[in-house]
């Protein structure tokens, strides 16, 4: 068997999968439960209850804010508390639906029952359709990125698609949340990439694993075999085995693993090389989207630290406070800890424990002191191994230079804005340089420059 990586860069930092055989717990209900209105990528949602309104769990609580954004669901039954500001995982005060908790009543619309359900059994389950019922449902990418997926299924006239990627590599350091889904929920998963393809209008499916989940590469081969690649199906899923390579999790370099091909610079995406890209959680959600009825409101998410009494797993509603999660692994570790939303490579260092779970919420991850502080920065001693692990071809020693003096045009010529923010280059970074800091502040700013040249245009 062929084992398959993307052609530039990559670092192998310690896996640290703590809770990699942890089986997945439900998360008990939160006391509050707050819900940002911006839990995904473009405008965010816009409210549609007050203050004193009555919810149940599957109730819209949000609508979509513009093409670009997806609704919001209540994940809890019970009171708008209030529609207020609170901190995010950004650690700045943003716009907030705040629930007090009482019971756990479900819309009856809802099928709560564990029957898988079939796609042959749903014969009005045209394209439309599914894409109709996912883009109601708010299902968005749920790897972190959190891109509404209905946007994913329409891709713009000028491409078009001709597979969809299922992205189950989970290269992330400590995360093990979509190991266990794939363990717990593979024939959900399936349907849910069936639903996909289908939407997508193309027959060939790829799953891409990484070798250090061998149970998932052969529980997920056998069900395709069985499903999809048998006589009279007109689909084709290969499971493709990926070697242990971060961040390979990424679409770019995902879609140059599995199929060979290199997406071009921004603006280009994905769909212009033919391929469509999902998570495994997406195809979960998509799953119970389309055949069960089910807002997307609650997601499996790993919370996880060396110093954590008890890591694990959890199925947990969103809006949750972390701090909920934690309790229930233990606690918050003696001493000095970094709070992560996500892993230790691309995770987001949070400044309360009161931030809650949203859609993207992958990992909350506890790094001690020792793990997390950082050694005094040293002048660049110019062995370029920054360069020689960036994924994306670039510069990034020029880059956090470029930004740091506020050469914006000069940042902007060398291709800023393909950075995907991996972290490779400050990982390996001998001289232990903020590269990756000051090469977010550099690619953000050149961002908002094109944007306000882009509308200075119109």
């Amino acid at each position: 068997m062929k084992i398959k990586t993307f052609s530039m860069g990559g670092i192998h930092p310690a896996e640290n999968k703590l809770t990699h055989e942890v089986a997945t717990k439900v998360a008990a209900l939160p006391k509050q439960a707050i819900f940002p209105l911006g839990q995904h990528i473009g405008a965010p949602a816009k409210p549609v209850v007050q203050k004193g309104d009555k919810v149940k769990v599957g109730t819209m609580i949000a609508e979509a804010g513009g093409f670009v954004s997806a609704p919001i669901f209540s994940s809890v039954s019970g009171t708008v508390f209030k529609i207020d500001t609170a901190i995010d995982a950004t650690g700045y005060r943003k716009p907030v639906i705040i629930i007090n908790v009482e019971g756990d009543e479900w819309e009856e619309s809802i099928d709560r029952s564990d029957k898988l359900e079939l796609v042959a059994a749903h014969p009005e389950l045209t394209p439309e359709e599914i894409v109709k019922r996912v883009q109601n449902a708010g299902v968005v990418g749920m790897g972190g990125a959190c891109f509404p997926t209905f946007i994913k299924l329409t891709p713009p006239p000028t491409a078009k698609a001709e597979c969809v990627i299922i992205n189950a590599v989970e290269c992330e350091p400590y995360i093990t949340a979509d190991y266990r889904l794939m363990m717990e929920h593979a024939d959900e998963i399936l349907v849910g990439l069936e639903l996909l393809m289908i939407g997508a209008k193309v027959t060939k499916g790829y799953i891409g694993i990484e070798t250090n989940k061998p149970a998932a590469i052969e529980l997920l081969t056998k069900k395709c075999d069985e499903k999809f690649n048998i006589a009279g199906s007109k689909f084709n899923v290969e499971v493709v085995p990926l070697k242990q390579r971060y961040p390979q999790g990424g679409e770019k370099q995902l879609v140059d693993a599995v199929i060979n091909r290199q997406v071009p610079a921004p603006p280009a995406i994905p769909v212009n090389v033919g391929a469509i890209v999902q998570n495994v959680g997406t195809a979960f959600a998509v799953y119970e989207a389309v055949m069960k009825n089910k807002p997307l409101f609650e997601r499996y998410t790993t919370v996880t630290g060396k110093k954590l009494q008890n890591p694990g797993n959890f199925l947990v509603r969103m809006g949750t406070p972390m701090k909920d999660l934690i309790d229930a692994c233990g606690g918050m570790p003696e001493g000095d800890n970094k709070l992560l939303a996500g892993g230790p490579m691309m995770g987001k260092a949070l400044t309360s424990v009161e931030v809650p779970i949203c859609k993207g919420t992958n990992s909350v991850t506890i790094i001690s002191d020792d793990e997390a502080r950082r050694k005094d920065a040293q002048p660049c001693i110019r062995c370029a191994k920054c360069v020689g692990v960036c994924p994306m071809g670039l510069e990034p020693y020029l880059l956090a230079k470029l930004s740091e003096v506020k050469n914006w045009e000069r940042a902007e010529s060398e291709d800023i804005t393909s950075c995907i923010e991996c972290g490779s280059c400050q990982y390996t970074c001998p001289a232990y340089r903020p590269l990756l800091d000051n090469i977010r502040l550099g690619k953000s700013t050149v961002m908002g420059i094109i944007r306000a040249r882009a509308a200075a245009k119109k």
